[in-house]
């Protein structure tokens, strides 16, 4: 089905429990504050269920990739519920088949989106690739665009290293700032990386507060409330602590790293006791099936063949930042014989590994990144619970963008919604070649997939 609403306003609200910062939330007050109190009154209106005692329901958003859904994500979940009552929904925004770090998803998004119900999540809606394989601005534009666009969530719940908002909300507001945009170009034409130019940026401006931003989960977390305040639609921010090893960390933990998990899956170690069963289930069938793991190096001839057709000004599109990335990236597809090769040949100190691969796998693809400002024109469904199927139907009434439950109806929205859906499934073409058993790789499989119920899985 498609749902319609064509006059949503997703202003940011003044007051009733906000500061005067607009990122900053004060969370002594209750959730039957005034500013719930108005927010039950709004839902009473609209339809949204409230449980016994009048206390209005928490539908708390996440944004995330769930490559692949681990037990730091299950934790998240749970404590979503712990601190907004266990009747909270939860809905999540995930990243397609392509993910942040520039590289294909190790499982397709399906099976994720089955993994993360399976894990507590109420519904899943899919952050389309011009997003998903995105700087983190673009990434947290388009997630809490998409979340804010359903409207129904009340809390944008998000893991950081340090787990408290107002470090993060006071860098958040000096990145928005006029003088933050001075210090940058001042640190950047020194010679420093994007990353470090920023951080020494907002050091110079807000001193101790900045130093959240040398962590990768903190500095997402700022571009979330960064979003927020722009089109959050009157969301509020819920900071939790990370737990378990650090991003990117190959270190023994109770809750291991994303990466350390598809670090042992890609090399074929014992992989199976580092997930819950909800996940470990589900990636264990689709390895049997022959659609698992996936990685850009199970396509790498590919690969290599897109990027020796382009020329030099054919990168130009995927450079990101505009600073001429593309001519030394073009002259290492020239000289290089493998995909590792061409990324150790264009990195520098400025220029980190993430965003060469995102320019890599943007390139291959066709797709560049979305333009500041720029959101999701729809809201794909890729699975939901049975409390799901009850916000999809709150989502009936309420929802700023057309919700997609079967893909053959977005031939009824055209224009950009269309244009982007094609997109999408020209994407998924590709990174179904991927699959360890090309014999499971056929294409057309986007417009034939519909989304996972959790009651039938």
């Amino acid at each position: 089905m498609l749902f319609f609403v064509s006059n949503l306003s997703l202003a940011f609200p003044e007051g009733d429990g906000y500061n005067n910062n607009k990122y900053i939330v004060d969370h002594s007050r209750r959730l039957d504050n005034h500013f719930f109190g108005k927010t039950q009154k709004k839902y009473r209106e609209t339809g949204v269920h409230l449980p016994k005692g009048g206390r209005a329901v928490a539908v708390a958003g996440i944004i995330a990739e769930y490559n692949p859904f681990h037990r730091g994500h299950a934790w998240q979940i749970a404590e979503i519920r712990r601190r907004l009552g266990a009747d909270t929904a939860v809905a999540a925004c995930m990243s397609g088949n392509f993910v942040q770090r520039g590289d294909f998803a190790i499982m397709r998004k399906h099976c994720r989106a089955a993994a993360a119900l399976r894990g507590g999540a109420d519904l899943v809606l899919e952050l389309p690739t011009p997003w998903s394989a995105a700087g983190a601005e673009r990434f947290a534009q388009g997630g809490v665009g998409i979340l804010a666009a359903t409207g129904v969530v009340t809390h944008l719940a998000f893991g950081s290293e340090c787990g408290a908002l107002a470090p993060l909300a006071e860098t958040a507001a000096w990145l928005d700032s006029p003088a933050y945009d001075r210090r940058l170009r001042e640190f950047v034409r020194g010679g420093a990386s994007f990353a470090a130019a920023r951080q020494a940026a907002v050091r110079s401006l807000a001193g101790a507060a900045a130093e959240c931003l040398s962590r990768p989960n903190n500095a997402l977390a700022v571009e979330y409330l960064r979003a927020l305040g722009t089109q959050g639609g009157g969301i509020e921010p819920l900071a939790l602590p990370r737990v378990g090893a650090d991003h990117d960390s190959g270190e023994e933990s109770a809750f291991p790293s994303a990466s350390a998990i598809r670090e042992r899956i890609l090399a074929g170690a014992a992989w199976r006791e580092l997930l819950p069963e909800c996940a470990a289930g589900i990636l264990e069938a689709e390895m049997a099936a022959g659609r698992a793991p996936v990685c850009v190096g199970n396509c790498q001839r590919a690969v290599l063949a897109r990027l020796r057709r382009m020329g030099e000004e054919d990168f130009r599109p995927y450079d990101g930042g505009g600073e001429g990335l593309y001519h030394r990236f073009y002259a290492a597809v020239q000289s290089a014989a493998s995909l590792e090769e061409i990324l150790e040949r264009a990195k520098t100190r400025r220029y980190p590994m993430a965003r060469l691969r995102r320019l890599l796998l943007q390139a291959y693809l066709g797709v560049p990144q979305a333009r500041r400002g720029e959101r999701p024109p729809y809201l794909r469904v890729l699975g939901f619970s049975e409390r799901g199927r009850a916000l999809l139907g709150q989502m009936r009434e309420r929802a700023a963008l057309p919700v997609i439950t079967k893909p053959a109806h977005v031939r009824r929205l055209g224009g950009e919604a269309e244009r982007v859906f094609d997109q999408e499934a020209r994407c998924t073409d590709l990174y179904v070649l991927a699959y360890p058993d090309l014999g499971q790789a056929g294409p057309g499989s986007e417009y034939a997939a519909g989304p996972q119920m959790e009651s039938i899985l």
